[in-house]
């Protein structure tokens, strides 16, 4: 009896929501698995070069933690384009200004660098606080 391996079909994936609790997070590991959880690494169906993963809620992003000196020693870089525009801006520097996208440029990071990972990463919803305009989506604990 040959086994076939199953490729998913975009109109067979099942898209569920999920809920993350960033309180205490180490900002890697918590990246890391909220990356998985886009891409759809731990379903069964997981087929590379399709959309299997879920919708992933994130709350408490101004509570995630660094290890090390990353506070005053990471950096993030932009560029205007412009002879002299290159601006940076610590750790801490961007945590005050915009806790969330720490998180989604260390999401980002993690996924596909393709019209696939772009589709991934809109499916990714960040909030400071508690609150979050999903409860009627009921996001199950991611776990």
């Amino acid at each position: 009896m040959p086994q076939k391996t199953l490729s998913a079909k975009p109109a067979d994936v099942q898209h569920d929501w999920v809920i993350v609790d960033a309180d205490g997070e180490i900002l890697g590991r918590l990246a890391t698995r909220i990356a998985d959880a886009l891409r759809g690494k731990g379903k069964t169906n997981f087929t590379p070069h399709v959309d299997t993963g879920d919708y992933v809620v994130v709350i408490h992003c101004d509570r995630i933690r660094v290890t090390g000196q990353k506070l005053e020693q990471k950096r993030y870089y932009r560029h205007s384009g412009y002879p002299g525009g290159l601006r940076e801006r610590t750790l801490a520097e961007q945590l005050d200004r915009d806790s969330t996208e720490v998180v989604r440029h260390a999401v980002k990071g993690m996924l596909p660098k393709s019209k696939l990972g772009a589709a991934q990463l809109r499916k990714l919803k960040l909030y400071k606080g508690a609150e979050h305009p999903h409860e009627a989506q009921q996001p199950r604990p991611l776990a």
